[in-house]
């Protein structure tokens, strides 16, 4: 119920932010738009078979203009980025960009965003890069499968990997019971994810006010927002989505969005308006 009430007030607050671009016109879609997606902070919120979120409302309302139809569902994110690595996704989103990526879709900016190292407040002397992190082969790290944060970051998962150090689950809540028991030291990921994740779990919403996060210069401020599929996509479409997610962008809406849904603390590390 608690869950059911946040989401609909959450939901309310983004469709009154959405009339910043209602009354843009769009090119429609010849078919409807497959867009799996994974649970992302509040970004993307899933609940059974109920998702709502940031970007998932996003795209429901401009359904409701009748330009693109699109078909959400609910997977985990190493199987979302399979699927749009084998063009059985027509949308990845959201996303930060990487080089990998640049080579499967056509990418969308809409907000700025980095990773940061995150760990529970402690008197641990600050990480000050990954060489460093690498160096501690005393603390554990947690990541979520299937998130990428650039090349820096593929190299680190190598390395803890060859180590033992590395635990890899399925999304960020698991992530944070990870940290809450003490299995696992620090993790990486993109603030606002984290923070979103423990918002709307009450097994580790204690651990909100006590996060650290440590930036790293080999995760700097990057590019957040959508892929547009190179393989599965006819020209018309791909160009039809361009132009409806540019203009979304361009609206402001979606950092709109984010600080509503989001504590200052969290958005000041991790998210920035383009």
């Amino acid at each position: 119920m608690k869950f059911q009430t946040h989401t609909a007030v959450l939901r309310i607050i983004l469709f009154a932010g959405l009339a910043a671009f209602s009354a843009l016109t769009f090119a429609g879609c010849s078919r409807v738009i497959n867009v799996p997606v994974a649970p992302t902070g509040r970004s993307v919120i899933v609940n059974g078979e109920q998702i709502d979120g940031i970007y998932p409302d996003i795209l429901r309302s401009l359904m409701e203009k009748d330009n693109c139809k699109f078909a959400l569902s609910a997977v985990p994110r190493a199987r979302m980025e399979l699927m749009f690595e084998t063009g059985r996704a027509d949308l990845l989103i959201p996303a930060s960009r990487t080089p990998r990526r640049d080579e499967l879709g056509i990418f969308v900016p809409m907000i700025y965003n980095r990773a940061t190292l995150i760990s529970i407040e402690s008197n641990r002397p600050t990480i000050t890069s990954l060489q460093d992190l690498l160096d501690k082969k005393d603390l554990k790290v947690a990541l979520v499968r299937g998130y990428d944060y650039g090349t820096a970051y593929q190299d680190l998962i190598k390395e803890l990997t060859k180590q033992g150090r590395l635990y890899l689950d399925v999304d960020p809540v698991s992530v944070a019971r990870l940290l809450k028991a003490g299995i696992s030291d620090v993790t990486i990921m993109a603030p606002s994810i984290l923070a979103g994740a423990i918002m709307e779990d009450g097994r580790v919403q204690d651990m909100l006010d006590k996060l650290r996060f440590e930036s790293i210069p080999e995760l700097p401020w990057g590019d957040s927002g959508a892929y547009i599929s190179k393989k599965s996509l006819n020209m018309e479409d791909s160009a039809a989505l361009k132009d409806m997610l540019e203009q979304v962008a361009k609206s402001g809406v979606v950092w709109k969005s984010f600080q509503r849904y989001y504590p200052a603390h969290v958005l000041k590390e991790g998210i920035r308006p383009r």
